[in-house]
């Protein structure tokens, strides 16, 4: 398993290097181009909805334009940032944490900020280990799967959690216990078990399927919790010369998620679907269609609760400017207007 740190320090460093070392983009876009990053989780379904009804197609012809949208599966918010950054990707799909890192390292340079929510979604560490019913309870023996140790939203939520047990000079407390693993493997490791992993702080589907296929599989914390409600975990954020330079594109975007939205909302069978097809995905309709219609899951594009994270970590030193509202990290569209 000492791989998976390895490779861990490795991501972290590259992505570091690259925030820290940010050269001009200077690369011309041009309107209609669009490529878009995501990750793995139902967390995405707004992207998954309109990438299978084809709604920034539909909604670029309206402004004009023929676009054909380029779709990149990531893993981890280094990789998304390094990507943007590299201008290999326009908009970029992470966690809160990514986004208000990134924001930080270009804040008046490229001016990255977010340009929606991907709605609320709530994140659970699960544990396998019966010994285990609260933080308090991990020991050297535990390790705990994430995204990107360290720097991902999940590690930050429990590095809030942390702070507020131990204090926050022991916010780090158990980061040595975190080991960066993608979701869908982390999954596999909680339901296979027999490996050192046994404990994955999740994103739906993976901690539904986790608590439905183990019966040893247990919730030692949940993200609303931590945050206060509910709360978005999920965003799009973009740099400040891809949405100027690309103002019918960017239009078309937001017009898309917007239509997905309402879709989610009106049609979970066919947003059940879409997922199923874009994800090529085996998970169990009834499990799947459970999910989205939890009362807990809304999708939408207003940012909700993001503010908690982002004052903890300016308050730790992760980010040194000091944002006074959410609307300092989103752009100032409509739908971001009334985000917290």
């Amino acid at each position: 398993m000492n791989m998976f740190f390895a490779k861990s320090k490795k991501r972290l460093l590259a992505s570091l290097v690259a925030l820290l070392s940010i050269a001009p983009l200077s690369v011309a876009y041009a309107e209609g181009q669009i490529r878009i990053a995501e990750q793995h989780g139902i967390v995405y379904l707004l992207l998954h909805v309109a990438q299978d009804q084809k709604l920034i197609e539909k909604h670029g012809r309206e402004q004009g334009l023929d676009i054909k949208p380029e779709w990149i599966k990531l893993s981890g918010g280094a990789a998304i940032n390094d990507a943007l950054l590299s201008n290999s990707i326009d908009i970029a799909g992470a966690g809160v944490a990514p986004l208000l890192t990134i924001w930080d390292k270009t804040k008046g340079r490229h001016n990255v900020r977010g340009v929606a929510s991907l709605g609320n979604f709530p994140y659970k560490l699960i544990s396998t280990n019966p010994n285990v019913k609260s933080i308090e309870d991990f020991t050297e023996k535990d390790r705990i799967a994430l995204p990107n140790a360290g720097v991902s939203v999940q590690s930050r939520i429990l590095q809030l959690a942390a702070a507020r047990q131990w204090g926050d000079e022991n916010y780090k407390k158990l980061d040595k216990l975190s080991v960066t693993i993608p979701h869908p493997e982390a999954t596999a490791a909680i339901l296979k078990e027999g490996t050192e992993i046994n404990a994955h702080f999740a994103t739906p589907p993976f901690h539904d399927q986790e608590l439905a296929g183990n019966p040893n599989a247990h919730v030692v914390l949940e993200a609303y919790d931590v945050l206060g409600g509910p709360s978005t975990a999920t965003v799009l954020y973009a740099t400040e010369k891809y949405r100027t330079e690309n103002p019918k594109t960017y239009k078309a975007f937001i017009g898309a998620l917007a239509e997905a939205a309402q879709y989610i909302k009106n049609n979970p069978e066919g947003a059940a679907d879409a997922y199923q097809r874009i994800n090529n995905s085996s998970l169990d309709r009834n499990l799947l269609l459970e999910i989205i219609k939890n009362p807990d899951i809304e999708a939408k594009l207003t940012p909700q609760n993001t503010f908690t994270l982002a004052d903890f970590m300016h308050r730790i030193g992760a980010i040194k400017n000091k944002p006074q509202s959410a609307q300092d990290y989103f752009f100032d569209d409509a739908h971001n207007a009334s985000g917290s």
